[in-house]
């Protein structure tokens, strides 16, 4: 495999980590909410679900993300 591609960090920033764990436990609360037809909480897990989007998009505005000045990229 060459070196010549650079690899652009999907999903090892701080945001990343961030918003993914928001979205799962959303879909944890609205999946078991579903299953126990609770509708409001249901609804409240979608707005959990979109809340973490925002916070992600968030963090990497602020620099928190993939190639963000205040990111700090690892060896692998």
């Amino acid at each position: 495999m060459s070196n010549d591609l650079a690899d652009p960090g999907h999903g090892h920033s701080p945001a990343a980590w961030t918003a993914v764990v928001i979205m799962l436990v959303a879909v944890a609360i609205g999946t078991t909410a579903y299953f126990f037809d609770v509708v409001w909480l249901v609804w409240a897990s979608a707005v959990l679900l979109v809340v973490g989007a925002l916070v992600g998009w968030i963090m990497a505005k602020a620099g928190y993300g993939a190639g963000g000045h205040k990111y700090l990229t690892k060896g692998h």
